[in-house]
């Protein structure tokens, strides 16, 4: 039998507690990817896809739990530090660092709004997944014929609006539905993913910025 979070505070802290333990294993993880070669760094990618793959298979059947998440935001901090390092290289630290605050910041207002609102954020499932697969589409597209700097804008903006909205989306879901003790990790982990992947398209977008200043 299931065991749910009565209080609503006491479920958002879980959750929230057990994002900054997996931010923390990302930084760690950006660190180790400082000392792995880069042969080592796209073998983690895949093993980093295939937990991916696992997690949402076991999560059907039985909760992943926090030892595998660490795990994977670690891996992820490995596999996250080469496109921090371009970033840093041809945009300068400074400019990778507002990318995170501004991130953190975003991610921060969306869910504490979407925590504290009696409005519903659910009808923006349907629209976020529309969303989202037009993302990968248009990313699998810019593989092979590149991207004018209005198209890499448009691209970035719609990442950012979509990955903020899947932080109101997720956080709101929690405060008004609450879920599953056990599956506070699988939560956790959604909204780590829902941060990395803004802070890609922040830095995408600072990115596209800064080239059209030149």
């Amino acid at each position: 039998m299931e065991t749910y979070v009565l209080s609503r505070g006491s479920l958002l802290g879980k959750v929230f507690f057990g994002l900054c333990l997996s931010l923390v294993s990302a930084f760690l993880g950006v660190w180790a990817g400082t000392q792995i070669p880069t042969a080592v760094i796209g073998i983690l990618m895949i093993v980093e896809l295939v937990m991916i793959v696992v997690a949402m298979f076991m999560q059907r059947r039985r909760a992943i739990g926090m030892p595998f998440v660490l795990a994977f935001t670690f891996i992820s901090g490995i596999t996250l530090w080469p496109t921090l390092h371009y970033y840093a290289y041809t945009l300068g630290a400074a400019v990778v660092l507002k990318a995170i605050g501004v991130s953190a910041g975003a991610f921060l207002v969306a869910a504490v709004v979407a925590s504290r609102t009696s409005f519903d954020f659910s009808f923006l499932g349907g629209f976020l997944l529309v969303g989202l697969l037009a993302v990968l589409g248009m990313g699998v597209v810019s593989l092979f014929i590149g991207f004018s700097t209005m198209a890499e804008l448009i691209y970035s903006l719609l990442g950012i609006a979509i990955f903020i909205g899947y932080v109101l989306f997720d956080v709101n879901r929690i405060a008004h539905n609450g879920i599953a003790e056990r599956d506070i990790p699988w939560v956790v982990l959604s909204l780590y993913l829902d941060f990395v992947n803004l802070l890609l398209f922040v830095l995408r977008l600072f990115g596209v910025l800064q080239s059209d200043r030149r």
